[in-house]
This record gives structure tokens, C-alpha cells and sequence, in this order.
């Protein structure tokens, strides 16, 4: 029995995953088994179909729940950037309103400065014409005070025009009672003469009386020629001098009001000269202040580090003095232990003395006498012999310390015969 069989899979390229075998069977020669190789090729194409089916669920299966999982991927991740406080948002579109926002912000500030600087200007030359108007309400007081004293001068000059009035009224009426008189006394002559009556008078030569009484009209109208000419003289000096004190007055007047124009110019160039040097000792005031203030503030700052740095110093100071007095205990202890180690040699250099010499004994003393910072130290040794003479050697050594350190050092050394 022979049997070709030849499978081909084929995999699916649309929806990726592995499609159904297609199986084809070729047979070449059929012996006396081929119903059992039908029934077999049967059941494995079967179970074939049936695997593949499985796979390709299983396959679509996955392919679903990696879909879901995409999706459930892409919403926790929109859920977390939105949840951020890091949040990118897009401001795009609020950027042109905020840009429009500040500009019209600092359109407004600058108004406002402007405003401000126009308020300014406007208190100032409100205070200019303050000034100028207080300027020329004084300029008219001064004025009317002017034309008070020059109506009461109208007046005098009008009480002194009736005064020549009166008098050359009085003048007239007595020209022309005098000319009344003269009238009647040639009234009274005429009558005189014309009447009947005849007297005989002895008199000497006879007088013209028309000669006599143009005499006395000459006399009187010269009188009265020089009485006017003398009130019109006086009159006219009056005037005149009225005149001239007017024209003077009006020059002084005018004198005066360009004397006042010129102060009153003088006042506001030093009032508006005062209000800037206010102005300026403010701000150099304002100025002072910020500078106190930086200073002070600064000034406090290094009064903090001074009094840090004292704090600090005064620990080291103690700490310093601390030190030393350790210092000068460990100093004092260390001079003590040098003595003590001399000693301790002194005496070990003795016994090995001893030990050499046979019949020799030693005997040390040892005292110390510290006396203004004076240090003594006397070392007796006794040192017996083979002879019957016995000897002691004394060693007195002095040294002189100041604030704890050796300055000198000196070594006494004395042999005595002691009787035996």
C-alpha cells in the first residue's frame, strides 16, 4: 500500500491569523484496504477542521480582548492626563483674548498716568491762577485805595473851588455895594447942584467934582482891577500847584503800579521758584527717608553680625581662658611628672650605684622649696665607704618658672664628711 499525501496550509493575510488547511489527496494505487485509509484520512481532516476552528477563535479571541484592552489603555491614560494637575491644556485660543486682555490693561495704566500727570499739571496751574488772581485782587485793592485818595483829593480841590467861589462872590457883591455907594454919592452931588436953594460958601478955589468923582471911579476900579487880577492869580496858583501835585500824583501813581507789576512778577517767578524748591525738598526728603530706611535696615542687619560676632568672641574668650587654665594645669602636671621622673631616675641611677659598689650605702633626701616661682630641690645622698669616714652628697637644684614654663635652671652639688 502506498499512499502520497500532500498538505498545504495556507495563513490568512487579511485578518491575520493562521486560516483552515486545505488538504489534498492523491491516491495512486487503491489496494484492499482503502476504506480504512478513507476512514482515517476522514477523521484526521476532521480533527484538522476542528483545530483549526478552535485557533482561529482562540486567535479572534485575542484579537478582541487586545482591542479592549487598547481602548481600556487609551481611556486610563486620557483619564490620568486629565486628572494631572500638570495638565497640558490647549490655551490657544484664550491666548488672543489674554494678549488683547494686557494690552488694554496697559492702554489703561498708561491713561491713567496720563490722567494723572494732566491732574497734576492742572493743580499746579490751578495754583498759578490762584496766585495770579490773588495778584490782581491785590493790584485792585491797591488800585481803589489809589482812587479813594484821589477823590478825597477832588474833593479838597472842589471844597477849595467853592471856598474862591465864595470869595469872589463876596468880592462881587462888594463891587457892587460900592458902586451903589458911588451912584448915591453922585446921585446926592446932582441933586446938589440942581437945587434952588443958594448957599454961599466961602471956600477957597472950586473943585471939579466930575474930575473928583472919575477919580474915585478909577480909584475903585483899579481897586477892584487888582483885587480880581490877585483872586484870579491866586486862584490860578492853586491850580497850578493842584496841577502839578495831579501830574505828580499820576506819575508816582504810574511809578508805583509798574513798581507793584514788577514785584508782583517778581512775587509769583519766587513763588513758583518756592513751590519747586518744596517740591524738590520733598522729594529729597522722600529720598532721605528710602536712604535712612535702606541704611537702617542694613545698619541692623550689622549690628546683628557685631553682636553675633561679640557673642561668638566673647565664647572664644572663654573658651581661650579655659584652654589656658587647662593648659596651665596639664603644664603644671607635666613639670611635676618631669620632676617626679628625674627623681625616679636620680634613685634608679642610686640603687644601681649600690649595686656596684660593695660596701656603700645611699641615702636620699629629697626636698622641695617653691618660693616666687622659685623651685629648689635638694637631694641628699649618703655613701658609705670601706674607710671608716663616712660622706654625704647634697644636690640642690633651682629652677625659676614664669606663667609655668622653666625660664633658668641650676645645679648645686656638695659633699660633707659626716663623723662615723
Amino acid at each position: 500500500m502506498s499512499v502520497r499525501v500532500n498538505r498545504q496550509g495556507s495563513r490568512s493575510g487579511t485578518s491575520g491569523a493562521w486560516g483552515r488547511d486545505a488538504c489534498s489527496y492523491r491516491t495512486h494505487s487503491f489496494p484492499a484496504s482503502s476504506v480504512t485509509d478513507a476512514a482515517l484520512t476522514t477523521n484526521e481532516k476532521l480533527t484538522m477542521q476542528n483545530l483549526n476552528d478552535r485557533l482561529a477563535t482562540y486567535l479572534e479571541k485575542v484579537r478582541t480582548l487586545e482591542a479592549a484592552n487598547n481602548h481600556l489603555e487609551l481611556k486610563i491614560k486620557e483619564f490620568f492626563q486629565n486628572r494631572s494637575p500638570v495638565h497640558n491644556k490647549d490655551l490657544s485660543a484664550y491666548r488672543a483674548t489674554s494678549e488683547d486682555l494686557i494690552k488694554q490693561i496697559l492702554e489703561n495704566l498708561k491713561d491713567n498716568s496720563q490722567t494723572t500727570l494732566q491732574i497734576d499739571n492742572a493743580r499746579l496751574a490751578g495754583g498759578d491762577y490762584q496766585k495770579k488772581y490773588e495778584n490782581e485782587m491785590n493790584m485792585r485793592l491797591a488800585t481803589e485805595a489809589d482812587v479813594t485818595h484821589l477823590k478825597r483829593v477832588q474833593s479838597d480841590l472842589q471844597l477849595s473851588c467853592t471856598d474862591l467861589e465864595l470869595q469872589l462872590k463876596g468880592l462881587n457883591e462888594e463891587l457892587v455895594f460900592l458902586k451903589r455907594d458911588h451912584q448915591q454919592e453922585l446921585q446926592m452931588l446932582r441933586d446938589q447942584q440942581c437945587g434952588s436953594v443958594d448957599v454961599q460958601v466961602e471956600a477957597g478955589a472950586s473943585v471939579d467934582l466930575n474930575k473928583v468923582l472919575q477919580d474915585m471911579r478909577e480909584q475903585y476900579e483899579t481897586v477892584i482891577q487888582r483885587n480880581r487880577r490877585d483872586a484870579e492869580l491866586w486862584f490860578q496858583g492853586k491850580v497850578e500847584i493842584l496841577q502839578r501835585e495831579m501830574v505828580t500824583n499820576t506819575t508816582d501813581i504810574k511809578t508805583s503800579k509798574t513798581e507793584l507789576s514788577d514785584l508782583n512778577r517778581s512775587h509769583r517767578n519766587l513763588e513758583i521758584e518756592l513751590q519747586g524748591s518744596h517740591t524738590l525738598k520733598e522729594h529729597l526728603e522722600q529720598q532721605m527717608g528710602d536712604v535712612q530706611g535702606r541704611y537702617g535696615a542694613q545698619l541692623a542687619l550689622l549690628q546683628q553680625r557685631v553682636d553675633a560676632l561679640q557673642a561668638e568672641l566673647q565664647q572664644l574668650s572663654g573658651s581661650i581662658r579655659q584652654q589656658a587654665s587647662e593648659y596651665q594645669l596639664l603644664l603644671d602636671i607635666k613639670m611635676r611628672l618631669q620632676l617626679e621622673i628625674a627623681e625616679y631616675r636620680r634613685l634608679l641611677e642610686g640603687e644601681g650605684f649600690m649595686s656596684s659598689s660593695n660596701n656603700t650605702g645611699l641615702e636620699t633626701t629629697m626636698e622641695t622649696t617653691t618660693m616666687n616661682q622659685t623651685s629648689t630641690k635638694e637631694i641628699e645622698e649618703e655613701e658609705d665607704e670601706h674607710n671608716p669616714h663616712r660622706q654625704r652628697r647634697v644636690k640642690i637644684i633651682v629652677e625659676e618658672m614664669v606663667d609655668g614654663v622653666v625660664v633658668s635652671s641650676s645645679v648645686d652639688e656638695r659633699v660633707q664628711e659626716v663623723a662615723a
